[in-house]
């Protein structure tokens, strides 16, 4: 990407990434228009942004649009050199109908690559996860060659989304002819930018409020939000990436892991946090009393690792350690005044 062209969209800039994905590129002199699905929460982060910062975000403008209709998308677009699309619904729970998260995710970002290309933009990075990696064919740790079955054993409504989402970014892109990185994270965690929380960082707020009685045995890969905002703008500066699906994550650690972090980093918390793990059977029979169960419950006891091997030779890409990424979230949750 030519140092001249530095104007770029961030679509779902209010979101966890989002807002730390528009810190990075402000920090490095981009102007950025970030998306929003209302002013109130554009002016929210925008404010969130600015205390972070220290600073006004002179270089940042807000803009209306939303996954679900075409207003908004060509203001949003236009004179803009590069697209980061990280919108995308992310449930706190399974919904009744499967198509209230796949069908925003899918059309939605059909309907933004499409957009993009009439406003003349070829160069896009696209936020995906390593839920449309690990849950299909392949064995670990999984790479970007494996990808989820949508109707597979595993295959959630969110990770039905997020694959299906990928695959048609990359059947637009053909078709358009757009310069498309995808970029798939594990769970996202670190610090929050003002008080929005992820649904990933929910389960740190969950388990610091006592709201987990015990432990399911599950794992996932961590990353830490500022190194998935680190690898995008990379991604951007780095021609080798166009084609490329990299996936962005650390070692895949138990809830059991976490908690053990929690309770070394924050003894005076330990009380609430929960001391036992409970049996894949119990955790399976409880899993409709349970909303966070019941999106994990097809997968307990499994392994679920991944490389990042390609970022790290591809991108140049370094990360913190898990450990850090899990205390500076609890950290972040604590300052927030969102743990009782």
């Amino acid at each position: 990407m030519s140092e001249t062209n530095r104007r770029v969209v961030v679509t779902g800039a209010g979101g966890f990434l989002g807002r730390h994905l528009t810190l990075s590129l402000l920090q490095q002199d981009f102007s950025v228009r970030g998306t929003f699905r209302s002013a109130v929460r554009g002016k929210q982060a925008k404010m969130a942004l600015e205390e972070r910062q220290g600073q006004p975000a002179g270089k940042l403008t807000i803009a209306l649009a939303d996954l679900e209709s075409d207003e908004g998308w060509p203001e949003a677009l236009k004179g803009a050199d590069a697209l980061f699309h990280t919108a995308s619904p992310f449930p706190a729970k399974t919904p009744d109908d499967p198509q209230d998260v796949i069908r925003p995710a899918v059309e939605g970002t059909r309907r933004v690559l499409r957009a993009a290309a009439d406003a003349g933009i070829r160069r896009v990075v696209l936020t995906s996860s390593i839920a449309a990696v690990m849950y299909g064919d392949g064995v670990p740790p999984y790479d970007e060659r494996n990808w989820t079955d949508a109707d597979g054993t595993f295959a959630t409504t969110y990770y039905a989304s997020k694959t299906l989402a990928e695959r048609a970014a990359w059947a637009e892109a053909e078709t358009l002819g757009l310069d498309l990185t995808v970029l798939c994270p594990g769970m996202i965690l670190g610090p929050m930018i003002g008080k929005t929380a992820a649904t990933s960082v929910g389960i740190v707020r969950n388990l610091l409020n006592g709201r987990y009685p015990a432990m399911p045995k599950f794992t996932v890969p961590v990353v830490d939000v500022r190194d998935v905002a680190a690898a995008h703008v990379l991604a951007l500066r780095t021609e080798a990436s166009i084609g490329e699906r990299i996936i962005l994550a650390g070692q895949s650690l138990s809830v059991v892991e976490i908690v053990a972090i929690l309770r070394d980093a924050f003894p005076e918390r330990a009380g609430k946090l929960p001391g036992m793990t409970v049996p894949n059977w119990t955790a399976r029979a409880a899993a409709s009393m349970h909303p966070g169960l019941a999106m994990i419950v097809k997968e307990l006891g499994r392994d679920n690792r991944v490389t990042s091997e390609k970022a790290r030779r591809l991108l140049g890409w370094t990360s913190r350690p898990e450990r850090e990424a899990v205390a500076a979230t609890a950290e972040s949750l604590i300052t927030a005044g969102l743990i009782v």
